[in-house]
């Protein structure tokens, strides 16, 4: 498979929209003729009966999706897997708190987000995102909380050194809210 053509099924296979040929060729600043000549060879070659995907031509534009004859065993497997995680935003401010400071106790938490985290604590931990990491040597001895290897799972991580910097968080979070 040439590069070129590695490339273009990258970009078809990480994308939502059908794409056009001249969207393709504009932003890979290839001609039009090698995309159309690269999307034919692509084409051709997922149409062999050993591969599971296609590239389609829908709504005037190219992607790529799964062969209709797959499309039952395609359902059928999706339905077996968890349902994506979903986060109110009182949960994912714990769980970054937890995160970054870990281990950390539940009033260290709500020192930092200046609200009561006992009621996210307990979601958190019924999602098996965080999970307590013993005890800390202080009056009252407040229980230690510490993110699980299913954090890492959800959020992609090989270990907690792929967190962020706080100054990298900024900087993602201005360029997320177009500052």
């Amino acid at each position: 498979m040439s590069e070129q053509r590695a490339v273009l099924e990258a970009i078809l296979y990480v994308t939502e929209d059908p794409l056009t040929v001249e969207q393709l060729a504009k932003g890979l600043e290839w001609s039009k003729d090698e995309v159309e000549a690269l999307l034919a060879e692509l084409v051709a070659e997922c149409q062999r009966p050993e591969r599971g995907v296609e590239v389609r031509s829908v709504a005037g534009g190219y992607k790529i999706s799964t062969k209709a004859e797959h499309h039952d065993a395609v359902r059928r497997f999706v339905k077996t897997l968890k349902p994506p995680l979903k986060l109110s935003i009182p949960a994912l401010e714990t769980l970054s708190v937890i995160a970054y400071k870990q281990p950390v106790t539940v009033p260290e938490i709500q020192e930092i987000r200046g609200v009561n985290a006992a009621g996210v604590i307990h979601t958190l931990l019924d999602r098996k995102l965080i999970t307590t990491a013993g005890r800390k040597q202080v009056l009252g001895r407040p229980i230690l909380y510490k993110t699980t290897r299913e954090f890492l799972v959800q959020f992609g991580l090989n270990d907690l050194s792929e967190l962020p910097s706080l100054k990298e968080f900024e900087e993602l979070s201005r360029a997320a809210l177009g500052e």
